[in-house]
């Protein structure tokens, strides 16, 4: 696992030491992601640059110093990331008589050798892994940038005054000579209200991810040729057209089966390894499962946060035991935690605006303390249906469409008759009749957000609704129009007759859990230098799902049917048969009690205006709203306090041009 960054300047005349320096100068803002060891390649003559800092996972030897040279000496690559099958490629290259005299065992020089083989694409459709590569080829003179199937690894670039800079962070390009970033505003007002976001679109303007699948290449005249080599979208289209047609004992012990080999693949390593156990069903699968097969006790970590009605780590202790484990948790005093909070956004590139990255970050920084490597049971949920969106909504889409449009509005304005305060107090009240699996944290809320839903022209609109903070006429952004993110919301395209459900989830894949998700699992863990393996993102496992009817994801009022059938051959139902939680800070409580100085001194309506982003009028009116407890608004005021913290720590590379307000395409 490392941290890669570079530029490519065929016009320039510049030196080898300047080039050399302003690379060492983009590898140090990554020597969180790689501090065993550090590398640069330049060739002043074709104008390239290539960093790397290496966190050393397989063959901890020099022999897998980075930038690597093939074998031949065409091709040059710095590469973030783990092939998990490197060894069985290995192989398949002796067998063939296509091996190189090996120099060492890291899958680095796998990457190299497989591509000298077999070329660029078919070497990438035989890699199982997380990775992203910058791959300089000397006798085409071409600069090819690479990201995983899933996008689990980050890759960024952008053209700086001619000259084409990349890096697995924001922050190395940001450190560029050539840098004068600008705040997208449009990527800022998405942010702020919650509109889901493609995955290659960041914080600043003209700057742009590679996409998951796809392989980016700039000829000696920095002409560009894009080139997706395998898509999500495409996978779900094939997976509808061919479904599953085995009984439903067959899917459970074919998903069983696949787990186990994704599970099995990620545990390859030459530094200890581990599992984050949050007590769900996603970790709880990824740990019973490599126990299983592991003759060893394998190492779990969970955080508890002492409360009772927010800690999961009891319930991770129980499966743990029975699992048999060794396991280490740790609990936070909410002191810990605030004084943690405000530091955050020193740790990412672009705002984190979901809190369970506080979460994320003392989770790893545990692990940390004892092994390299943790798997994790991120991306259960978009896979199998894990959230409660995933059951109701297509319910209510299927009730709602009945229903005339008059009897909708005055549906919804009985809805919203009564406050969501009123309500909450309402639903406290008869807490003890409602099932657990039913019971809501923010009643009110929701329904006022059903009210919204039930005026809503399609089943799309309805989704869209669900998926936003803030009301469609709040101006946030200034210079930005209020009335657009709401209109320009669309499903991820797919052709053929999906279900609500279906159309859900790969939309959620391919945006919210690249965008948001695998972002926050790399930065958290990154950051204390611990690489973090993504069992369910394996390519097998996600397109084994795209084949799965709806009725194997959500069962009646069970989401993730067919993910629990697979944990029941394991753990008792008894021991993960409860609501779901993930990890909620009380933030309403801390808002208005130990956080409120923090962030009255964000929220100050001079400052928001002598920057000229933000509209300090709504911002403010939300804040007062929570502050005198009419509404809990902690949810609108979390990203702007997350985007306000930012700026204050990354600001000042983009200060000066943030009046710029002219649109900037992407080259």
């Amino acid at each position: 696992m490392c941290g890669i960054a570079g530029f490519l300047d065929p016009s320039s005349n510049r030196g080898p030491e300047w080039m050399r320096r302003h690379l060492i100068d983009m590898t140090n803002s990554l020597a969180h992601r790689g501090p065993d060891d550090e590398g640069t390649w330049v060739d002043p003559i074709a104008g390239i640059a290539l960093g790397n800092r290496r966190l050393a996972i397989i063959d901890l030897s020099p022999e897998g110093h980075q930038p690597m040279h093939s074998a031949s000496g065409r091709y040059v690559i710095t590469y973030n990331g783990e092939i998990y099958n490197a060894a069985a490629i290995a192989r398949t290259l002796e067998s063939a008589g296509l091996a190189p005299r090996w120099r060492g065992h890291s899958d680095t020089e796998v990457i190299l050798a497989a591509i000298e083989a077999w070329g660029l694409d078919s070497a990438l459709e035989s890699f199982n892994g997380m990775f992203a590569f910058a791959l300089w080829d000397a006798r085409k003179r071409t600069l090819c940038l690479v990201r995983d199937r899933l996008g689990v690894k980050p890759l960024y670039y952008g053209r700086l005054n001619g000259a084409l800079v990349f890096g697995s962070e924001l922050k190395a390009i940001s450190v560029h000579p050539y840098a004068a970033l600008t705040i997208d505003r449009d990527w800022l007002d998405r942010y702020l209200r919650g509109i889901h976001r493609r995955s290659e679109d960041t914080i600043y303007r003209g700057v742009r991810g590679i996409r998951p699948g796809t392989h980016v290449t700039f000829d000696h005249s920095m002409q560009v040729h894009e080139h997706v080599y395998w898509s999500a979208t495409d996978k779900a289209e094939i997976g509808h057209q061919d479904r599953f047609s085995g009984s439903e004992a067959d899917a459970v012990e074919r998903l069983d089966s696949l787990l186990r080999d994704a599970i099995r693949l990620r545990t390859v390593s030459d530094v200890p390894l581990g599992v984050l156990l949050s007590g769900g069903i996603d970790s709880s699968t990824v740990l019973a499962l490599l126990q299983h097969d592991s003759p060893r006790r394998i190492r779990s970590f969970s955080i508890g946060f002492p409360d009772s009605g927010l800690d999961e780590a009891p319930a991770a202790r129980k499966i743990a035991a029975h699992i048999g484990s060794d396991h280490t948790e740790l609990y936070m005093a909410p002191n810990d935690i605030i004084q943690l909070i405000p530091s955050l956004a020193r740790l990412s590139d672009q705002p984190q605006s979901d809190p369970s990255y506080v979460s994320n970050h003392v989770a790893y920084r545990l692990a940390g303390q004892s092994v390299t490597v943790t798997l994790c049971g991120d991306g259960g949920d978009e896979l199998f249906a894990g959230y409660h969106r995933h059951r109701w909504l297509p319910r209510v889409c299927r009730r709602l469409g009945w229903v005339p449009a008059g009897l909708r509005e005055q549906g919804a304005r009985a809805l919203t008759a009564i406050s969501p305060a009123t309500w909450d107090k309402f639903f406290d009240i008869i807490e003890p009749a409602v099932p657990p699996r039913l019971r809501e944290r923010t009643p009110g809320a929701k329904l006022h957000r059903l009210a919204r839903w039930m005026v809503s022209a399609s089943d799309e609109e309805m989704y869209r609704v669900l998926s936003t903070r803030w009301d469609p006429g709040d101006r946030l952004v200034v210079g930005h129009d209020p009335e657009q993110p709401p209109t320009d919301f669309a499903f991820v395209r797919l052709n053929g007759e999906f279900e609500i459900l279906e159309r859900m989830l790969a939309h959620e894949l391919v945006t919210t859990f690249v965008d948001t998700q695998l972002k926050k699992v790399d930065r958290a863990s990154m950051t204390v230098s611990v690489e973090a393996r993504v069992p369910f993102m394996d390519y097998r496992v996600v397109e084994f799902s795209f084949t799965l009817p709806p009725d194997l994801k959500v069962r009646g009022e069970t989401g993730k049917y067919i993910l629990r059938r697979v944990l029941h051959r394991h753990v008792p139902e008894a021991l993960y048969r409860r609501p779901k939680m993930g990890f909620h800070l009380p933030l309403s409580t801390w808002l208005r009690g130990p956080l409120r100085e923090w962030t009255e001194d964000l929220l100050h309506p001079s400052s928001i205006r002598q920057e000229g982003l933000l509209d300090p009028d709504p911002i403010r009116v939300k804040w007062h709203e929570h502050l005198t407890g009419r509404r809990d608004r902690a949810d609108h005021l979390w990203p702007v306090l997350m985007f306000r913290s930012w700026l204050r720590h990354h600001g000042p590379g983009v200060s000066s041009v943030l009046e710029d307000r002219r649109p900037v395409g992407v080259h």
